[in-house]
């Protein structure tokens, strides 16, 4: 739509409002101000977020592996040519046998269902996240030496330097019936991985141990790869299907935290749709400086009519005027939202050393996860919020034009 020199010499002065139509620049500014908030605000929290989950991805890949290859009927019994071809496959960059299985451990009379994770050693010091984890203890779990999430060791009230006892839900069976496998473990390091409900859960041990503590043999239960990019999923999956052939199954990292995945997914959706009422609600007070302007403006109106000027002229008079409020505050919002993420860390740390305020959650959470601009994200925001201040204007601009002048002048 071009706007002609007239049209927007007349659109930006019904803006500039004398003192006796000082209530409608009020509105507008009040609405600029509201746009330009809630654009920024919708960059900062997206980005914030898109941190958040980020980090959140990264640990899940970290703890459960990029993918998993199992065997269809059972464990892994000669695993070491499957390993072999996983490492040479097309973009793997570590593969690793682990030993996964169900265990109840007691400290002191205290019960805690587990899942124990078998890794050799040097597989546990070099895998992402958990090798670097360690908070208490080593990293060299020795023979039998086992490491312990953080809140499951919380739970027991046991630490490094302690015993767990675990029990295997699979009995040997005697002539006197089933009887529980149990052993006694030293614990070596506690692990912290950022994730409550795995550090609640997890349990390492060195492979040789999980494999005789659940009768494996020389068995494992399958092979944990990592991959170059963890997110093109299909060229994952095709990579290590043709490296592992017919018999094994690929379970990629989105499989095995799908719950965890689609909760971030329909997050991510619902904190964009409610911050987008934000903007939405600023729009809605254009519509209301601009009906005020067009009744204010009624005379004004008639007499352009009567010296020739359109109904679409006048209609794209105030469809200018509404549009730059909403314009102007989308590109003030974009510039703040902008700025402020790049910053965000660095005002975290700045409000940190105030006063009370310094061990806020929110605090620490700002200054520990990096803010991630989508540019695409942002792009989305800004044509959303030039959508929202050029479609709220429509309907006073197309009353302004539908007014007839002579009425406007008898009732002017």
């Amino acid at each position: 739509m071009i706007f002609t020199a007239l049209e927007r010499m007349v659109a930006f002065r019904y803006l500039r409002a004398r003192r006796q139509e000082g209530t409608v620049s009020v509105i507008a500014g009040f609405s600029f101000i509201g746009v330009a908030l809630g654009v920024a605000t919708l960059i900062i929290v997206m980005s914030v977020m898109n941190g958040f989950r980020a980090e959140l991805v990264s640990r899940i890949q970290g703890v459960s592996a990029h993918a998993s290859v199992t065997a269809t009927n059972g464990p892994l019994a000669d695993y070491a040519p499957l390993l072999e071809r996983l490492r040479t496959a097309p973009g793997v960059v570590q593969a690793m046998p682990v030993v996964e299985g169900q265990a109840l451990a007691t400290v002191n009379g205290r019960a805690v269902g587990v899942k124990v994770r078998g890794l050799t050693v040097a597989d546990f010091q070099a895998r992402p996240i958990v090798g670097r984890s360690v908070i208490r203890g080593l990293s060299d779990l020795g023979e039998d030496g086992v490491a312990l999430g953080f809140n499951l060791s919380r739970s027991l009230g046991i630490s490094a330097g302690g015993n767990v006892t675990l029990i295997s839900p699979k009995g040997t069976v005697t002539a006197f019936g089933t009887m529980l496998r149990r052993k006694e473990f030293p614990v070596y390091a506690v692990v912290d991985l950022r994730m409550p409900e795995q550090d609640a859960s997890l349990l390492y041990m060195p492979l040789p141990a999980a494999q005789a503590f659940f009768r494996l043999g020389a068995g494992v239960s399958g092979i944990d790869v990592f991959v170059k990019n963890p997110h093109d999923l299909p060229a994952l999956h095709a990579s290590l299907a043709a490296a592992a052939g017919p018999g094994f199954k690929v379970t990629d990292w989105r499989q095995s935290n799908q719950g965890l995945v689609t909760a971030l997914g329909v997050e991510r959706v619902a904190m964009f749709i409610v911050l987008t009422l934000i903007i939405l609600v600023a729009s809605f007070n254009i519509v209301s400086s601009m009906v005020m302007l067009v009744r204010g403006k009624a005379a004004s109106i008639a007499i352009l009519r009567t010296m020739g000027a359109e109904r679409g002229s006048v209609s794209r008079i105030f469809l200018l005027a509404g549009a730059s409020i909403g314009a102007m505050g989308t590109l003030i919002g974009f510039l703040l939202g902008w700025v402020l993420t790049e910053n965000v860390q660095a005002i975290g740390y700045a409000l940190g050393r105030i006063p009370g305020v310094g061990g806020s959650q929110m605090l620490l959470f700002l200054t520990t996860l990096p803010a991630i601009i989508d540019w695409a994200e942002v792009a989305l925001v800004v044509a959303l919020g030039l959508f929202l201040s050029v479609g709220v204007t429509i309907y006073p601009a197309r009353r302004a034009a539908a007014m007839d002048p002579v009425e406007a002048l008898r009732h002017g």
